[in-house]
């Protein structure tokens, strides 16, 4: 084991020293040598014992002038090492236990709902499968009895059928709704878990491999924003800039969008707003109108953004100018974004606190680029 064990090992023999510190008895051809921790540079004497205050090894000389100072055997120091190893690895091991067992119950309650579902929807085609079979001989018979009393009865008869005939032709109708054709749908909904979302979620950010390069496209970034020499973007409040006019420039809202778009697979990003007190993050399609103060340009008031949003003490979730709002207790420093592009699934995470602030389901139909805005002070991107 690597650590306080290994460096401990390295430097100690399994004996136990002299009661008397001070006399070290000359080594006996058949005995064991003392434990010691080499030959101390100053006095020439083995290293023996170990000083706390100075945290280091000494020999019998150095500690007879430590005498204020807590000093103990260096074999002791040695198990303490070993006892203090060997309990961290017995926490770690049973916590890793606890968590594979968690995860293995919630496998097999997913596992479940999925077979149960499954059986459901099963049942349910059977059901309707049996529905049609009796529709359809309900059809034939009915069409049977129209052929026949349209060429079997003459004139005056199939007058006087008229109500009867119309009253099949009726039941036919009926025959033809559809009977309870939802439920023939497998329900996404019976595998989310939010323990698994946020085990995953927590994998995600807990690897540093995993979260995306990212940088602020100044290209499209508003006339209230700034990016400042640490790579922070800011908020302009009495100065804007004079950006020159680019198509892909927001003219009106502090808004920005990342240097890079995503159209498939999983991504993770990380961002600190510990400073700012108004910002928004999430993702945006290209084609998001960048010129004038409307909806169009506003972030999480159009159908082509979607953003998590704080505002003072206020946290929401905005799309299409629909606005969830997100209780929290205290206001996290940092943000996460996790996005899968293919499940059509959007999380904001808290990964000081390992905590989704909010999930969110949809289908993206076109590119998504990350996008950000800040209303005071700044916020920037965590690599």
């Amino acid at each position: 084991m690597s650590g306080p064990q290994t460096w401990a090992g390295d430097w100690i023999r399994e004996e136990q020293e002299p009661n008397d510190p001070a006399m070290i008895p000359p080594a006996q051809p058949d005995t064991a040598e003392p434990q010691t921790g080499g030959t101390c540079r100053e006095h020439g004497g083995q290293l023996l014992w170990f000083c706390f205050p100075d945290n280091k090894l000494i020999c019998p000389q150095c500690r007879s002038r430590c005498l204020n100072h807590r000093t103990v055997p260096l074999a002791e120091r040695a198990a303490h090492i070993r006892a203090t190893a060997r309990e961290a690895r017995e926490l770690v091991i049973q916590r890793l236990n606890l968590i594979r067992s968690v995860c293995d119950n919630e496998e097999q309650r997913l596992l479940e709902e999925i077979h149960a579902e499954e059986e459901r929807a099963q049942q349910g085609i059977l059901t309707q499968r049996a529905h049609w079979s009796q529709a359809a001989h309900k059809l034939s018979n009915i069409r049977s009895y129209l052929v026949d009393t349209l060429t079997e009865l003459d004139d005056l008869s199939l007058v006087n059928s008229d109500e009867a005939i119309e009253e099949r032709t009726e039941e036919a109708e009926g025959i033809l709704e559809p009977q309870d054709s939802d439920k023939l749908n497998f329900n996404p909904n019976c595998v989310q878990s939010p323990m698994l979302n946020r085990l995953w979620a927590s994998s995600m950010f807990c690897c540093s491999t995993v979260c995306e390069d990212l940088a602020f496209n100044m290209k499209t970034t508003g006339p209230l924003l700034a990016l400042t020499e640490d790579k922070m973007l800011r908020f302009l409040q009495k100065k804007p800039k004079n950006y020159s006019d680019e198509p892909e420039r927001f003219n009106h809202w502090p808004n920005c969008l990342a240097n890079k778009s995503f159209q498939g697979g999983t991504h993770a990003w990380k961002v600190n707003v510990e400073k700012s007190g108004a910002y928004k993050l999430g993702v945006a399609y290209w084609s998001m109108a960048r010129k004038g103060s409307g909806n169009d340009s506003r972030l999480g008031y159009n159908p082509n953004s979607w953003v998590f949003s704080r505002y003072d003490k206020d946290f929401c979730f905005s799309h299409n100018s629909e606005h969830q709002t997100v209780e929290l207790l205290r206001s996290p420093k940092q943000i996460g974004v996790v996005l899968d592009f293919d499940l059509g699934e959007l999380i904001f995470y808290d990964p000081i606190a390992c905590v989704i602030l909010y999930t969110h389901q949809t289908r993206f139909r076109h590119p998504v680029f990350p996008v950000f805005a800040v209303a005071d002070e700044t916020i920037a991107l965590i690599q």
